[in-house]
């Protein structure tokens, strides 16, 4: 069984977290990109589908072909960061599904059933880029998640050989700058939106 996480853990995943709009002058290497994924691949997904792909975006040329299709805050965003993450879903994740989910035939559910599989990958996509958040902060790196970017131009640059691959959201990712961040927003108490029935 596992133990409540401490207070320090929780505010660093959560309580004090923030999304960052700049970054230190600090780089952030490839093994760190590395074990944000050895985290995150574990958090759950319908039948282990992790429709996820992720393009690192780490080069100069990376971030400016980035950037170029990126609303014009966005763009400087993502070109002073040291990395910024495209999250992607593969629309053709159940190919995967023997190797991944290999209890039951699951790749029929979605084989030839287009409008599941699509919202299957987005969904989940979805789900393993908020693992990608939690993870990053756990390991002590900050983000900035973000929409704000034409992602059908985003396709033909970054997976114009992969056509069923699909850009999800983008999210830089370095060690934030408490200059760069607002105050934080307000938070709802729990009875401002869940019902117990």
């Amino acid at each position: 069984m596992s133990e409540p996480l401490s207070d320090s853990a929780l505010d660093q995943l959560f309580r004090t977290a923030r999304t960052y709009n700049g970054y230190l002058d600090k780089p952030v290497s490839e093994a760190q990109l590395h074990a944000i994924w050895d985290l995150m691949k574990f958090g759950p997904t319908s039948a282990n589908s992790l429709p996820a792909r992720i393009v690192w975006c780490m080069s100069d040329a990376a971030k400016e072909k980035l950037a170029a299709h990126a609303m014009p805050a966005n763009a400087e965003k993502i070109l002073a960061a040291p990395v910024t993450a495209i999250i992607a879903m593969d629309l053709e994740f159940y190919e995967h599904l023997p190797e991944f989910f290999p209890h039951t035939d699951a790749r029929s559910w979605f084989a030839g059933k287009d409008a599941l599989a699509e919202t299957t990958a987005f969904r989940n996509s979805s789900l393993q880029g908020a693992y990608f958040l939690l993870a990053a902060r756990a390991l002590g790196l900050d983000t900035g998640p973000m929409s704000g970017f034409d992602n059908d131009a985003v396709d033909k640059a970054f997976f114009a050989d992969q056509p069923k691959v699909k850009s999800n959201f983008i999210s830089t990712l370095g060690y934030g700058d408490p200059a760069t961040i607002f105050d934080r927003s307000p938070r709802p108490d729990f009875d401002r939106f869940n019902r117990l029935v």
